[in-house]
């Protein structure tokens, strides 16, 4: 099965035709094509923002960004120098090697720990690694984060999400199963109000307005019903989903996002991100998300 390195990205391609394209840069995945059970035709999952830088100068817009080691803007003390999203997103990783290469599937690694960058912000030891594994319809993303400080240091506290762009007409999808289930409006006009808990009464989600959610002890299993299809995510030790979706009212103020790309894609991010993983010295947590194409 072709993988194919480049000098700033990996390509991995599948025997039935998905393909995918991660950058060096971020570790991000920059494309996923894959076909659905009832279309042997590959086609593009992600969003990407033709705006969207791709040669280093500054995160991706679109794709799957990596948020390691805290969600927006830093709160957590040792946080504080960080920009919003931390690091991993706008370091250059490094590839690990080829984990898996056969008819069902192909995986590879990607690296990253303290570089003189990072330390300039982020004194604290850990070891990241990004493990991407593609299969017919299916595409898989494990953060491996370890906490190599000796056991005489206190734990390491993090946050980690995934900043999944899905492809998918915006004033037509609808997210699925959310009812019920607490939530935080970051659209709200104050602090006080965005700090306020509130229940999802819809059996289904969308986001034909603006849209900024963050669901606390979510299900861990999502559906993402649109035009192009459905899309199920499915996650382990990510306790949170956000979703996302500016639209016109805040769409038009991001710089690298063009015009009227908010009408193409929604952000379903599964995360840690409502307080923070402990990790003691010497121990290690996986998150993963599995998407699959299941029409």
């Amino acid at each position: 099965m072709p993988i194919v390195q480049k000098e700033d990205r990996i390509v991995l391609q599948h025997p039935k035709g998905a393909s995918i394209e991660i950058l060096l840069y971020g570790a991000t995945v920059i494309s996923w094509k894959a076909p659905s059970p009832l279309d042997p035709k590959p086609i593009e999952r992600l969003f990407v923002s033709s705006k969207a830088a791709l040669d280093g100068s500054k995160p991706v817009r679109g794709g799957i960004p990596v948020v390691f080691p805290c969600f927006g803007a830093p709160t957590h003390p040792e946080h504080v120098k960080l920009s919003q999203h931390g690091f991993a997103r706008n370091s250059v990783w490094t590839f690990g090697g080829i984990l898996l290469d056969n008819d069902a599937g192909v995986s590879i690694r990607l690296t990253l720990g303290p570089t003189p960058a990072i330390t300039e912000t982020y004194d604290r030891p850990f070891d990241l690694a990004f493990v991407v594994t593609l299969s017919e319809h299916q595409l898989s993303t494990n953060l491996h984060v370890k906490n190599t400080a000796l056991s005489t240091t206190g734990p390491l506290e993090f946050q980690a999400l995934f900043h999944n762009y899905i492809r998918a007409p915006a004033n037509e999808v609808a997210i699925t199963p959310l009812h019920n289930v607490t939530y935080y409006d970051k659209t709200e006009s104050t602090d006080e109000l965005r700090a306020q808990a509130k229940i999802e009464t819809r059996a289904s989600v969308d986001v034909k307005k603006f849209t900024d959610s963050v669901y606390e002890n979510a299900p861990g299993k999502y559906l993402i019903d649109s035009l192009l299809g459905k899309i199920e995510v499915k996650t382990q030790n990510f306790p949170n989903v956000v979703i996302w979706n500016p639209q016109a009212e805040a769409g038009a103020k991001i710089g690298d996002m063009e015009e009227g790309g908010w009408e193409k894609y929604v952000c379903v991010e599964p995360g840690h991100v409502r307080g923070f993983v402990s990790l003691p010295a010497g121990e290690s947590w996986i998150g993963q998300q599995v998407i699959t194409v299941l029409e």
